[in-house]
């Protein structure tokens, strides 16, 4: 499929890149889609979550009263779950989330994510363009320009930019990111996904 090149502006400049259908064409796999971004939240998480349990809170371990006789239930020490300022039962340990996930089934996802945004006409073209200066000004007025300032955005350029980073660091609905970073999560977490020129030859070897 082929799509218009817009400039900075926002004007047609009257180019078109061809979108590879084998990327952008693909029959969506939802299941692949799921565990490409289960997989990467799971990667973001630090896993350092811990509470005490009864064999780790400070406190007496004598017997409170004795075991038959008082009317009541049979109880130990004073670090008894059941009890304020006991352990907790089955509590939270440190653990890691990760988990491997094929380079195929990521393949395909990343493809199903694309083409689900290909079909919702929300993937827009720019010419390759920097600022001289970081200046978020400049970069409001880009997204204006090509109607996407009022849409949680993505920008993604073949490689890194200082300026136009920047530029759009302060704004928090944008994310910049180079096309080689570009993952299911990043193309589905927003309402635009706009590629630069030079970036859609990059992601048509996905």
């Amino acid at each position: 499929m082929e799509v218009a090149v817009y400039n900075i502006n926002g004007q047609d400049t009257g180019r078109k890149v061809t979108l590879n259908d084998s990327v952008f064409a693909v029959e969506p796999n939802e299941h692949a889609v799921y565990l490409d971004v289960k997989q990467f939240l799971a990667n973001q998480r630090q896993g350092t979550h811990k509470s005490k349990e009864r064999s780790e809170v400070a406190g007496s371990t004598r017997k409170l009263h004795k075991q038959k006789g008082g009317g009541g239930a049979r109880i130990g020490d004073i670090n008894s779950p059941v009890l304020v300022g006991g352990g907790r039962v089955f509590g939270p340990r440190p653990r890691n989330y990760s988990f491997k996930l094929n380079k195929k089934v990521k393949q395909l996802a990343r493809k199903s994510a694309l083409t689900t945004k290909a079909q919702d006409n929300a993937i827009i073209v720019v010419e390759d363009f920097t600022f001289e200066a970081p200046k978020t000004k400049e970069f409001v007025n880009f997204a204006k320009n090509i109607q996407v300032a009022d849409k949680k955005t993505v920008l993604v350029l073949s490689a890194q930019n200082k300026n136009v980073y920047l530029s759009a660091r302060n704004l928090p609905n944008v994310e910049i990111v180079t096309a080689s970073d570009l993952n299911t999560y990043r193309i589905l977490n927003n309402r635009a996904l706009v590629l630069s020129e030079s970036s859609v030859a990059v992601i048509n070897e996905f």
